[in-house]
């Protein structure tokens, strides 16, 4: 019986994670966003498939999936036998290792921590590389669908309160969470709660703000856009932007469909 339910469950990820349409969108090419990829990086993807539109909704953001830039030399002693230089969570086959031309044609972003010494880096690559092969979370999902849309409704500072989060499998992730837990792991913040003014003491090492992490179920693709403590790198501006050689249709006027 477990089998079979294991066998449902395997055929609806798969259902979900196929697109509703075949049309690309106008994004940066794999050479644009590869030149400009340094480990670490978590990359943003504008996904097409049905749970990407579901997460879209939930969280009102065009962004849908995330994955971790590992790097060539990190992914291989991951067990990468090629190309394969991101880990992410898929809905299907749940943490595994991709390749950039798995986002090809969508809209990408890249978010990028800022002041992580190399071996906090390093820390972070191998808490995600031990969590490859663990399945995906979709009783997240649901969650963050009672979060956002509590039935009744609830005052959003008590909706933690009364939700248990996640499937409490520590196996199980989604590509947000487990990216999450990685930052969390080496206490670099996303978007913390700020609880008030730190000690004097403390404030000797440039902190006025005394910080409390957020749970980690709780953070979405588009929360590493939202935060203040990612820079935000646009291939198409970064590798040289010239407006003036851009070729237009029309000069005098726009072009109205």
């Amino acid at each position: 019986m477990k089998a079979i339910l294991h066998r449902m469950g395997y055929m609806m990820s798969c259902w979900l994670s196929c697109p509703r349409h075949d049309k690309l969108s106008a994004g940066p090419n794999n050479e644009q966003v590869a030149s400009l990829l340094q480990p670490g990086d978590v990359l943003l993807v504008e996904g097409s498939s049905r749970l990407s539109v579901v997460i879209q909704y939930l969280t009102q953001s065009s962004w849908s999936h995330a994955a971790l830039y590992l790097g060539a030399d990190q992914a291989r002693r991951l067990g990468a036998q090629g190309e394969e230089c991101f880990i992410e969570a898929d809905v299907a086959e749940g943490v595994r290792l991709v390749r950039l031309s798995e986002f090809k044609g969508c809209h990408l972003r890249i978010c990028r921590p800022v002041g992580l010494h190399d071996s906090e880096i390093a820390a972070l690559m191998a808490y995600v590389g031990q969590r490859l092969g663990q399945r995906y979370d979709l009783h997240n999902i649901v969650d963050l669908g009672r979060y956002f849309f509590p039935l009744p409704p609830v005052p959003q500072r008590f909706r933690k309160r009364f939700l248990t989060l996640g499937s409490g499998d520590p196996t199980r992730a989604i590509c947000s969470t487990l990216i999450a837990q990685a930052f969390q792991s080496v206490l670099y913040p996303i978007l913390p709660i700020e609880e008030g003014d730190v000690s004097p003491a403390s404030k000797a090492y440039g902190s006025d703000q005394l910080m409390t992490q957020r749970h980690y179920s709780l953070f979405t693709p588009r929360d590493f856009d939202l935060s203040p403590y990612f820079d935000i790198i646009k291939p198409r501006l970064a590798n040289g932007f010239d407006p003036h050689r851009l070729h237009w249709r029309e000069a005098s006027a726009p072009y109205l469909t």
